[in-house]
């Protein structure tokens, strides 16, 4: 007999498997990382910052990127707004807490490496 979950858990893990599937495309990892980076360089997280201000650096073309930056908007993992004729991209607070919290968590931890002999 399967173990139910409650709805609530339910909606939480779906929503961490989706952000999950979304990072682990590289492009789309980097592209995070990105704009985690330039946020935590700004004056708060509230701070955005604009996406022709790191295409350049991701090496990929603009089609490619912006694929991956609606990839990571339906995943929950960033914010976009349109600032005039530019994109500005902030990572979702409520994703990033969640993804916190799931690392966080003891049975989430990875077990303790071996050590080579």
């Amino acid at each position: 007999m399967m173990n139910k979950r409650s709805a609530p858990a339910d909606d939480r893990l779906d929503a961490l498997a989706r952000a999950f599937k979304a990072l682990s495309n590289p492009n789309r990892l980097q592209i995070y990382v990105e704009i985690l980076r330039r946020q935590r360089q700004a004056i708060g997280p509230e701070h955005s910052c604009a996406l022709y201000d790191f295409l350049n650096s991701l090496e990929i073309g603009a089609p490619t990127v912006s694929h991956h930056i609606k990839e990571l908007v339906n995943a929950g993992l960033i914010r976009v707004e349109r600032d005039g004729k530019y994109l500005a991209c902030a990572l979702d607070d409520d994703m990033r807490l969640a993804l916190r919290a799931f690392f966080d968590r003891e049975e989430a931890a990875p077990p303790p490496r071996r050590r080579a002999r």
